[in-house]
């Protein structure tokens, strides 16, 4: 999931922000937040499709189905696979793409947040992916992201910057320009910490 570990991996201000936080790997710790976990290493997707859509996934606290936001695909890695390979499974059983592309990691951060009941952290990177499929099947989720994520939508820029939706990261919008402006960066971003 994108901000919490619905997607195999955690995302995330107020215990509502705080629970979108993380099903999108956002990381604010609210007050009444359960005990914190491990660090997860996690791999997400920036994935464009050949009309420069990005595929978000729509999370929501599996107790508090009101309280939504969106994520990119990504979750975290298993066993001594790579970040890579994590990267790969993920999108598959998120999506059920996989023929996508992968490209280079554009931006790393570290979050925290509440999310079903425990408190996650995660050191999460970012792929970019390209892919000329834009139909999806969920069939591959897991069970807390059957119980956690209700859809999935292509996205433009310009739908993207006039929603008032809850996006994760919290700079989406315009990470997602400058890349659209100027191509993958040379190096990865390092994106600020995020804590609900």
């Amino acid at each position: 999931m994108g901000r919490g570990p619905a997607d195999g991996a955690a995302a995330g201000g107020d215990v509502s922000a705080g629970r979108r936080a993380a099903a999108e790997g956002r990381a604010d710790a609210a007050p009444d937040a359960p005990e914190t976990t491990a660090v997860r290493q996690v791999s997400r997707v920036v994935l464009l499709d050949p009309d420069d859509r990005i595929l978000l996934l729509h999370g929501f606290e599996p107790d508090r189905p009101t309280d939504t936001w969106w994520f990119t695909p990504g979750g975290g890695l298993e066993g001594t696979e790579s970040r890579e390979e994590a990267a790969r499974r993920e999108l598959a059983e998120e999506t059920g793409i996989t023929d996508a592309v992968l490209g280079p990691v554009l931006w790393k951060r570290h979050c925290a947040f509440p999310f079903d009941g425990r408190r996650w952290e995660q050191d999460e990177w970012y792929y970019l992916g390209r892919t000329d499929r834009t139909a999806t099947h969920t069939g591959g989720q897991t069970d807390l992201e059957r119980r956690s994520v209700s859809g999935l939508r292509w996205w433009t820029w310009e739908e993207l910057s006039a929603s008032r939706e809850t996006v994760y990261p919290t700079r989406l919008v315009e990470l997602l320009r400058t890349l659209l402006d100027d191509g993958p960066p040379d190096a990865p971003v390092l994106l600020e910490t995020e804590r609900v």
